[in-house]
This record gives C-alpha cells, sequence and structure tokens, in this order.
C-alpha cells in the first residue's frame, strides 16, 4: 500500500504567494513610474513581470481537468482528473501513466471529433 497526500492545499498557498508576488511587482512598477524621472522605461520590467505572473495565476488549469469541470465546480478526482463520469463522447483509450505527483494510475480518454483528452484515476 502506498500513501498519497492531498497536495491541494499545497497548491492554494503556492497560488495565493505567486499571486502576491505578482502584485507586488506591479505595485513597485507603480511606485517607480511615480518616484523616478525614468519612469515607465524603469518600470517596464516590473511591470511585464507582475503581469505574466497574475495574470498566470488565474487562468492556471489544474492538471487533468478539463474546463467544464472548472466552471461546473467539480472537485478534484483522485489524482486530479475528473471527478464526475465521463461524458458518452469521449472514447477510452489504451494510454494510462502513472502521475508523478499522486501515484495513481491515469487512464485517458479521447473525444475522436475534436481530440480532446479527459483524464480520470483508475484506482
Amino acid at each position: 500500500m502506498t500513501l498519497r497526500r492531498d497536495t491541494s492545499m499545497g497548491l492554494s498557498i503556492v497560488r495565493i504567494i505567486a499571486l502576491g508576488l505578482g502584485a507586488l511587482m506591479i505595485l513597485s512598477g507603480l511606485v517607480i513610474i511615480v518616484a523616478t524621472p525614468l519612469g515607465v522605461v524603469a518600470a517596464l520590467p516590473a511591470l511585464l513581470s507582475g503581469s505574466i505572473v497574475v495574470i498566470a495565476v488565474l487562468f492556471e488549469r489544474l492538471r487533468y481537468r478539463s474546463e467544464a469541470a472548472e466552471r461546473e465546480g467539480h472537485a478534484p478526482g483522485p489524482g486530479g482528473g475528473e471527478s464526475s463520469t465521463i461524458d458518452p463522447r469521449f472514447a477510452v483509450t489504451n494510454e494510462r501513466f502513472i502521475d508523478p505527483t499522486t501515484g495513481h494510475t491515469m487512464r485517458v480518454f479521447v473525444d475522436p471529433n475534436t481530440g480532446e483528452r479527459r483524464y480520470r484515476a483508475e484506482d
């Protein structure tokens, strides 16, 4: 029996820290604009970097989750995959892999018409 730990809390903390650091970078860029004669030119690296970090955190998708599951607020399943039943348009494939973070064996499903993929833990 392997021990598995829930990493969702760790992900939340990392996201909060990254969001805070990105906001701090944007704030420092705004301070540089106001406080220095070079203004925007000197602040550009901080503003761009902070904006990229904030956008990345806000638009990041969690591992192996479909946009529909995120939109509908479904809890992640084991291994971070789908927790609800897979839509019938998705066909099961022979592809399986072991998620390196959780150790769960993940099964891959694919929509043959669009190529969209879904993942669900097998164990």
